[in-house]
């Protein structure tokens, strides 16, 4: 399927985020090329290199979307453009102090382990009501939405649930929270249904780029 093909089953208020993990720079610029300008990284020395590597071309929109280290977190705070995987307190609060010393607000998207899974980070619902109004004072942070990573499922359909619970949480949010909008749901294999329950940002990678290359 062709990037032009994926996107005429986009709607206009949705993201498409290619996530480029272990894929080669002549990879990202073909799709750059076909018009794709949001490239996503789940390992920050390698979002760090391919950034470097491409800092020529300035309408790449970069977003981090894995797991944060944080003693990478000074290398990556202003040079993505979204750090979608923020999933407590301290690590939000990290950002702010580093945003700060570089004189610059960064864009958070906060983490929801909806399915309470051991393996994900992540808040809890009830840790997010309680912790929000302190990461929202954070002086250099910008919370300007939620993520979530559902549990995996042979039948997709059974994901649904977890993305209309955290459209309902943002619907929610937004009353006092105005500037909560984005949701960062789906990948390649529920991307239609996240985008049915209300998703403004989705996460491609083997739909857009194919199958990982092997690790050698």
């Amino acid at each position: 399927m062709t990037l032009h093909q994926i996107k005429a089953k986009i709607p206009s208020h949705c993201r498409l985020i290619a996530v480029s993990k272990k894929q080669p720079i002549s990879a990202i610029l073909e799709l750059y090329h076909a018009g794709c300008r949001d490239f996503g990284e789940n390992y920050s020395q390698e979002l760090i290199e391919k950034q470097f590597e491409l800092k020529e071309i300035n309408d790449i929109r970069w977003h981090f979307i894995g797991n944060i280290q944080k003693n990478k977190l000074k290398h990556l705070v202003g040079i993505v453009e979204y750090i979608h995987s923020v999933g407590s307190i301290d690590i939000a609060r990290i950002i702010s102090e580093i945003a700060e010393k570089k004189g610059l607000t960064q864009k958070i998207l906060l983490q929801l382990n909806l399915a309470h899974e051991s393996t994900k980070n992540g808040f809890t619902e009830d840790e997010l009501l309680r912790f929000l109004p302190d990461i929202i004072a954070l002086p250099n942070v910008e919370v300007v939405g939620l993520m979530t990573l559902p549990p995996l499922y042979n039948n997709h359909e059974n994901v649904r649930p977890f993305f209309r619970q955290l459209r309902t949480l943002r619907d929610q949010l937004q009353n006092e929270y105005p500037s909560i909008k984005e949701l960062s749901m789906g990948t390649s294999q529920d991307y239609l249904i996240a985008i049915e329950e209300g998703a403004t940002m989705i996460r491609l990678g083997t739909l857009l780029f194919g199958p990982r290359p092997s690790s050698t």
